[in-house]
């Protein structure tokens, strides 16, 4: 149930409407109270202020109506301007990016005001009667309609200053590296208090690795699309009610294609047809990834922001260094936590489900490959990638972390003569080259030691 009530909250929370409904139903609200408090509290009497609204019912009608037209008015441009902010981010960081700016509170929040207080306007623009029909001027809430418009001149200053610094390069790796954080710390809650390799997990002496290539029944999807979301807990539960053993064959990220096997079970003779329903259920498909369980998805933003910066239309070096740093940033954090188990139990400690989370050795390929690709004919680029290498390797104390953080470094050795033409280039890069070299020595020697002593 949480598990869904995470995924709908996602879902809610990405788009434009959600927060301007809110507001403009509360704007509807506040418009009901204020004109029931001019008619039984008030009774129409202005209030003795200074900043009161005195005038006539003529007066009020005219003040209503030019707040409610510009109000709606300027909620357009304000549409206009994010639509083209939107066009502008999609060409320069890529259409995956976009989900990014639809997320933004602050967007959400300008539209939502401009909206909320044509609609209040509107409100208590009907409230107001002349003399043929029993004069009754809503002073309050005419006064608060000019509050509310002297706010919106604020807001729309604060949504000038937001739109610009939102599609600045820096501003967008910001806010995608925060993500990834985030969903590092959502993912890989455990922090490795001291620093040494992670045990490794072991399987379960009820259920040997052999058991699933055995007495095993296959689960296929019964639709096409990106898995955004898994329902551990109803997983696990399906499989203590039925006593079974669930192994998942896709992960959060992965494009699951109609009929093809996304669980494998045993034993295969206790598999009902609405054990089969329930797992496909259980495994929520989208249009797109999410970053919710995904931890791979907002890395990959990164890096894609980066290899579009490296394109030639683009070369601009400068924001796929940013993207670099950040991610061995993210690197070291995920260095820091302790991989989850892939084996979840049920109350009497009985394996039920077998599901893997991505490793840092994964990341580290999935991130770094696709910018060595793209940006080995730049020095520059090559040098900070080798950088970073070093970096996280003194974080690091798994050792296929490390073996993959060296396969970069070979890649980049053995395109070296082809990518840069110039021999100081390639100078500089091979000193490099020794200094990450030695780190991995010494990393794997620290690593060594503190097995040893760990036995």
């Amino acid at each position: 149930m949480l598990t869904k009530l995470s995924w709908l909250w996602d879902m809610i929370r990405g788009s434009l409407w959600f927060v301007p409904s809110i507001m403009a139903a509360g704007s509807v609200t506040l418009a009901f109270t204020v004109v029931w408090i001019d008619h039984h509290v008030l009774k129409g009497k202005p209030a003795e202020t200074a900043f009161a609204y005195g005038g006539g019912a003529d007066g009020a009608r005219e003040v209503l109506s030019t707040v409610a037209g510009a109000m709606i008015t300027v909620a357009g441009v304000i549409f206009s301007i994010t639509v083209v902010a939107l066009t502008l981010a999609s060409q320069q960081f890529g259409p995956r990016l976009l989900r990014n700016f639809m997320h933004d509170r602050g967007n959400q929040v300008v539209l939502g005001t401009f909206i909320s207080i044509h609609l209040y306007c509107l409100i208590i623009l009907r409230a107001v009667r002349g003399e043929e029909a029993g004069e009754f001027v809503p002073h309050l809430s005419v006064s608060i309609a000019l509050v509310l418009a002297l706010t919106a001149a604020g807001v729309l200053i604060y949504f000038f200053h937001h739109a610009t610094s939102s599609i600045r390069a820096s501003s967008v790796i910001a806010k995608v590296a925060l993500d990834l954080d985030e969903a590092i710390d959502r993912l890989f809650p455990q922090r490795v208090k001291r620093p040494g390799p992670s045990p490794p997990a072991t399987q379960n002496p009820c259920v040997p690795s052999k058991t699933f290539d055995g007495n095993c029944a296959r689960i296929e999807s019964r639709e096409s699309g990106y898995l955004q979301m898994v329902n551990v807990e109803e997983l696990v539960l399906l499989a203590a009610r039925h006593d079974l053993t669930i192994r998942l064959d896709c992960r959060p990220g992965d494009f699951i294609t109609c009929e093809s096997t996304v669980a494998t079970i045993f034993p295969a003779e206790r598999v009902l047809p609405k054990v089969g329903d329930t797992v496909c259920e259980a495994l929520i498909l989208g249009d797109e990834r999410t970053m919710v369980q995904d931890m791979l998805f907002p890395a990959q933003q990164l890096t894609e922001i980066a290899v579009r910066a490296l394109s030639p239309s683009m070369n601009d070096p400068t924001t796929a260094l940013a993207c670099i740093d950040r991610l061995g940033a993210a690197m070291i954090r995920l260095g820091r936590r302790r991989t989850p188990s892939p084996y979840r139990y049920d109350d009497k400690g009985r394996l039920r489900l077998v599901i893997y989370s991505v490793s840092e050795a994964e990341l580290i390929e999935q991130t770094m490959s696709p910018i060595r690709q793209y940006g080995h004919t730049s020095a520059l680029v090559t040098i900070r990638l080798l950088d970073t290498c070093k970096l996280v390797t003194a974080h690091l104390t798994d050792s296929e972390a490390i073996a993959a953080l060296e396969r970069q470094v070979m890649a980049i050795d053995e395109g070296l003569c082809g990518s840069l033409p110039q021999q100081i280039d390639r100078e500089q890069v091979r000193a490099k080259l020794r200094t990450v070299r030695d780190s991995f020595a010494h990393q794997r020697a620290r690593c060594s030691g503190l097995v040893a002593h760990q036995e």
